[in-house]
């Protein structure tokens, strides 16, 4: 096990998976803040060698079985980012947004869709296991 000052967690030594970032996340990691991209970035990189970053927790849902949300907390503001390592193939980046609620600390129900309907052409794309391309379309 590896212990640091980001998180506690198993990894599997010698793993790393592909990341795929689904649907417009790229682009909208790239607009968000630099220390909330390398907060992300840090916990993203610790689901591809196969642990949970401190930040990261399972979002709740039947549905969304195996889906992690990132939180980070930045000037004021709440940035959550949303992905499955569980797929055989890749770590899927489903979603990345700056949560602009200030009902409590739920994710909205359109970023859960939205989540939802990236999980479904994940799981697809995993089945395919064509990895090429970002899925734009989804």
């Amino acid at each position: 096990m590896e212990i640091s000052s980001y998180g506690y967690t198993p990894l599997v030594p010698g793993l790393r998976k592909q990341l795929v970032w689904m649907g417009s996340t790229l682009k909208d990691l790239e607009a968000l803040p630099k220390q909330v991209r390398h907060h992300i970035g840090l916990a993203l990189d610790w689901a591809q060698r196969g642990g949970m970053h401190l930040s990261a927790r399972p979002l709740k849902g039947h549905d969304l079985r195996g889906v992690v949300e990132i939180v980070d907390d930045f000037g004021g503001d709440t940035f959550r980012a949303a992905y499955i390592a569980r797929m055989a193939r890749a770590v899927y980046v489903l979603h990345v947004f700056q949560k602009k609620s200030t009902r409590g600390i739920a994710t909205p129900s359109r970023h859960l869709a939205l989540i939802r309907r990236r999980l479904q052409a994940a799981r697809r794309l995993d089945a395919r296991g064509n990895h090429e391309a970002r899925q734009e379309n989804a």
